[in-house]
């Protein structure tokens, strides 16, 4: 068996994915509360005393407010970028490793590779997991797929990928408009276009899992994202939409060969 991974939720209300290989369990982000983490992870058959450590990807509430608090009432060693340490004070943590040049570095048997990515954030890194002859790629929070991107997430065997806008409801939203070119920016979120080409790039046909994620309440819907990829969605053997309120469950990544 290789990794495998699941979801506490996923959008701008929180977001928190585990990753796990045998019985080693990380949590990439967490924008909730410890009675809410603790409950969410609870639905997927784990709690946070079976976390080994926590990655972080940035420094925004939905991805960093529950990361501190969780920390210091498990225990548990945090990761990130020097960047995101120095962004906002957010308290005091048990460990801090940083992740110093976006170099790869392994905890457990998961070797675990930053990737820089523009977003509007102090030192943004999204991360590719490699174990057992299996890898997972986890990308959002990015406002432009640069071909550094391109080059670190092609070829993974599971992907959780952004599709967070559609432009034209973006456009028409409720957003004030400073907002909404945040979002549709550089360096802000990938709409559902960017997320089919990039796909079409780099190839999904390799894909075992396609989980099409941080998907906008307000600025998005499950018809439009599922219209932009319909050719992965079709093409892909297990293709899936996160949600906020449930995320989803596990799935496993398989070895190749």
């Amino acid at each position: 068996m290789g990794l495998r991974f699941a979801s506490l939720g996923s959008g701008s209300k929180g977001n928190g994915t585990l990753v796990a290989s045998g019985d080693q369990c990380l949590l990439v982000d967490c924008g909730f509360t410890i009675k809410e983490t603790e409950r969410r992870m609870s639905r997927l058959g784990m709690s946070p005393a079976d976390l080994a450590a926590i990655l972080v990807t940035h420094e925004h509430s939905d991805h960093l407010s529950g990361v501190a608090p969780l920390a210091r009432r498990y225990g548990l060693p945090v990761y990130l970028t020097p960047g995101t340490l120095r962004a906002r004070d957010i308290g005091k943590l048990p460990q801090v490793h940083l992740i110093e040049g976006h170099q790869p570095f392994v905890l457990a048997d998961i070797q675990i590779t930053p990737v820089a990515v523009p977003h509007d954030a102090r030192e943004a890194a999204q991360y590719v997991f490699r174990s057992r002859g299996s890898s997972l790629g986890l990308l959002t929070d990015l406002g432009t797929v640069t071909p550094h991107v391109e080059s670190h997430f092609a070829g993974c065997d599971a992907l959780v990928l952004e599709a967070n806008h559609d432009p034209q409801m973006l456009a028409q939203g409720p957003y004030p408009p400073s907002l909404k070119r945040r979002v549709g920016g550089a360096y802000g979120h990938l709409s559902n276009q960017q997320a089919a080409g990039f796909l079409q790039r780099v190839g999904y046909e390799q894909l075992q899992h396609l989980v099409v994620a941080h998907i906008s309440e307000k600025n998005n819907t499950l018809e439009l994202a599922r219209s932009a990829l319909a050719e992965m969605v079709e093409s892909v053997e297990n293709c899936i939409f996160a949600c906020q309120q449930d995320g989803f469950d596990w799935l496993t990544v398989e070895a190749r060969g």
